[in-house]
């Protein structure tokens, strides 16, 4: 088998003392070999043939992770056939699978209150903005509450991302709370980098057929992974329309088309009445976005 390490090689031959030599050396007990196998996948295998259970028990006292999957999916668990003779190993890997559930479960609640924690104190300097404050901890606590249910071995789905709308006049801080909003996303686990990227109409919209497409995607790309921060938004639909072929809703449409994806928030910002006009004008949009006013949003400076 074509990725395995000394330590696979010793698992899958029973070699016990050797494993626990390799381990105490330093060995990685979760090294997957190519078919993403563990030293404990093999192991097991070892033990259906041999019936002898000792490297499956040296390796879980090295906390191997029971639950690891290989390519097919399968568990080391998964792996044991119900029938005779298997009694034994099946009820000495639910053991240390209900250990390591109850451990990571443990560590998952400590370390959401620290984040819980830290969100009070980010959410601290923000005056104002109560719903979005409330909202934030409700985000928040969800996606925690999923990490602690995933520690417990629960399959949990995708949350869909909290997409916004800030609705208010300039020199409001919605620049500066999209900042701060980056930074707390990252914190808690929806977003995997805090960078904000800010755009306005004329960094997504072109000047001739089939250029605004790319344009807009080649942003939506450099802002994958945190938060699309888009300026004025309303001036992506214009107002009155016109014989002239206008982009705009071009580049709203691609932004729209991966808000459901995963893999960016998207803020759009612009003045009350303009992007209330925007946002009941489409449904999608509409469904999509949480409003917020921003007229009352401060942050004071340290």
């Amino acid at each position: 088998m074509y990725g395995e390490t000394p330590l696979h090689m010793a698992a899958k031959n029973g070699c016990s003392e050797v494993a626990r030599l390799l381990l105490a050396h330093g060995a990685f007990i979760e090294a997957k070999a190519n078919n993403g196998m563990t030293p404990l996948h093999l192991a097991v295998w070892h033990s259906i043939r041999s019936d002898n259970h000792a490297t499956v028990k040296t390796l879980l006292e090295y906390n191997a992770d029971c639950s690891a999957e290989d390519d097919e999916g399968m568990t080391p668990i998964k792996h044991i056939s119900k029938g005779p003779g298997s009694e034994k190993l099946q009820e000495l890997l639910h053991r240390h699978l209900e250990e390591q559930q109850k451990r990571r479960a443990l560590e998952a609640c400590g370390e959401a209150k620290a984040k819980m924690d830290e969100l009070e104190k980010e959410l601290s300097n923000i005056v104002g903005l109560h719903d979005l404050k409330v909202q934030l901890r409700k985000w928040a606590k969800g996606m925690l509450l999923d990490e602690r249910r995933r520690s417990l071995g629960l399959k949990v789905g995708a949350r869909r991302p909290p997409h916004m709308a800030f609705l208010g006049n300039p020199g409001t801080g919605k620049t500066m709370v999209a900042r701060v909003l980056g930074k707390l996303l990252h914190m808690v686990g929806i977003l995997p980098t805090d960078k904000v990227t800010e755009v306005q109409r004329t960094d997504l919209v072109g000047e001739f057929v089939g250029h605004t497409g790319p344009k807009t995607r080649r942003k939506i790309q450099e802002a994958e992974g945190g938060i699309l921060f888009v300026d004025e938004a309303y001036r992506l639909i214009p107002m009155q329309k016109s014989d002239d072929k206008d982009y705009g809703l071009e580049a709203l449409e691609e932004i729209m088309s991966v808000m459901d994806s995963g893999k960016i928030v998207v803020i759009f910002a612009g003045y009350s009445e303009p992007m209330k006009r925007v946002i009941s004008s489409n449904e999608g949009f509409s469904r999509r976005v949480t409003k917020f006013s921003s007229s009352a949003i401060s942050i004071p400076k340290n």
